[in-house]
């Protein structure tokens, strides 16, 4: 008994400390896109925004490889077979995903932001319902899903009603999209990761798909106005928090159940909230922005909650038929 609760306790350990770095990691892009914006001298034009996004995304990719060639010491190429999902999903994960996050935040606040791209998880669970039949809604889920949709339209609406203008097109909107678009590569990452290294997977499909947005930013016309040495230490740190926190937590995923992790990210929005208010000075402590940010977290928290116990009663039911047996 008391070995068994020394492994259960050191594998609480093991998830908490690298999980708390990956939420504050990813909560910490909200602030540092905002800010990259002003060092950079990017404006309104939507091309150098792609640029900005293009450089950090693709350098990021080749960071994650290099870092698996150094952990693990494998072949860094994908099967021939996995090239096409590949290059789908960097063009829906990181292409499209960050098209709409990178235009979007330039037109709301970091702290709604943030909210607003937890919209992810709960569109995850709803497109999941449909599609692997081992992942169903249940009540857990259902309410989750509801909690968490009620946060996202309390912040969406500002000071405005959500049907007279509460949202901007592309700025809330946008992030909304953006979540769609996140929880969409979501699914096809789980199609096409299967019987495949995830961190090979990841470096490769931020690698294409910030080369398709590097690529359509500098079509456009897309370039830095203005550059400083703070400058690219801020896109440095973005090409390591993206690097970082997406091979963490692919790590993560690898040794411990999915439940007891992705429960962790009721933390992004949080952080995100919490250091856009820090950093650029938001007001984060109103009313709205709280009830909101617990509607969100609630909900994530509980769409993850029964995975996690079902995990466990199954544990339980097979150790049961095995002493049964035997």
């Amino acid at each position: 008994m008391k070995q068994r609760a020394m492994k259960k306790k050191t594998s609480k350990g093991s998830i908490l400390l690298p999980a708390l770095l990956c939420t504050l990691l990813w909560g910490s892009a909200f602030p540092s896109v905002k800010s990259g914006y002003a060092l950079f001298g990017i404006g309104d034009d939507p091309f150098s925004k792609l640029f900005f996004a293009g450089w950090r995304f693709m350098l990021a990719g080749v960071l994650v490889l290099i870092v698996y060639i150094v952990l693990y010491r494998k072949p860094f190429l994908p099967n021939r077979h996995m090239w096409r999902g590949i290059l789908v999903l960097g063009l829906v994960q990181t292409t499209l995903q960050y098209v709409f996050f990178y235009i979007g935040l330039s037109h709301t606040t970091g702290v709604k932001g943030s909210v607003l791209t937890a919209t992810t998880t709960f569109l995850s669970v709803l497109i999941s319902h449909f599609l692997f039949p081992n992942d169903r809604l249940n009540r857990y889920k259902v309410v989750g899903c509801v909690l968490g949709f009620e946060g996202v339209i309390l912040i969406s609406m500002g000071s405005g009603d959500l049907f007279t203008g509460g949202i901007v097109w592309n700025g809330e909107g946008f992030m909304i999209l953006s979540a769609a678009a996140a929880a969409i590569g979501a699914v096809i990452s789980k199609l096409v990761a299967r019987g495949a290294e995830p961190m090979v997977i990841t470096g490769w499909q931020l690698f294409f798909g910030g080369a398709v947005l590097l690529v359509a930013g500098t079509a456009g016309g897309g370039h830095f106005t203005s550059t400083s040495p703070q400058a690219f230490a801020l896109l440095g740190y973005m090409i390591f928090l993206s690097a970082t926190a997406f091979t963490v937590w692919t790590i993560l995923l690898k040794k411990h159940p999915v439940g007891k992790v992705t429960v962790y990210n009721f933390l992004v929005p949080v952080f995100g909230s919490l250091m856009s208010g820090l950093v650029l000075g938001e007001d984060v402590f109103t009313g709205r922005n709280i009830v909101s940010l617990l509607f969100v977290c609630a909900g994530i928290i509980l769409v993850n909650l029964r995975t996690d116990s079902r995990s466990s009663e199954k544990r339980k039911l097979t150790k049961t038929k095995n002493e049964a047996i035997g």
